[in-house]
């Protein structure tokens, strides 16, 4: 029994860091929409960090690369891509994030 519960307590908390993932992916949208759809993900970032309560002067370089990477990760994933409508208005290797709209994507 004590096997079982060390075992356990040794196994990353998976479905924590998915739902961490969804909720920075959310942000990131919801930021780029009240930014009229697309912005350079600096402003991107300073908006999610506000919208946190974060002082943007300082924002922690971990929810810098958090942000960028569920982002970058969201992207890549086609079917992510989809279900959140983020683009790169301007290519791969772009800074510049956009997201479409669910009237854009419907047309």
């Amino acid at each position: 029994m004590q096997n079982q519960q060390e075992t356990a307590q040794d196994v990353p908390p998976v479905r924590k860091t998915i739902k961490v993932k969804q909720t920075l992916c959310r942000r990131v949208r919801e930021a780029l929409l009240s930014l009229g759809g697309e912005a350079h993900r600096t402003i991107v970032i300073e908006q999610v960090a506000r919208n946190l309560g974060h002082d943007v002067r300082q924002i922690p370089e971990d929810l810098q690369m958090q942000v960028i990477f569920s982002f970058e990760e969201t992207w890549k994933d086609e079917r992510k891509r989809a279900a959140y409508g983020f683009h790169l208005p301007f290519g791969e290797g772009s800074h510049r994030w956009g997201v479409r709209t669910i009237e854009a994507l419907a047309a």
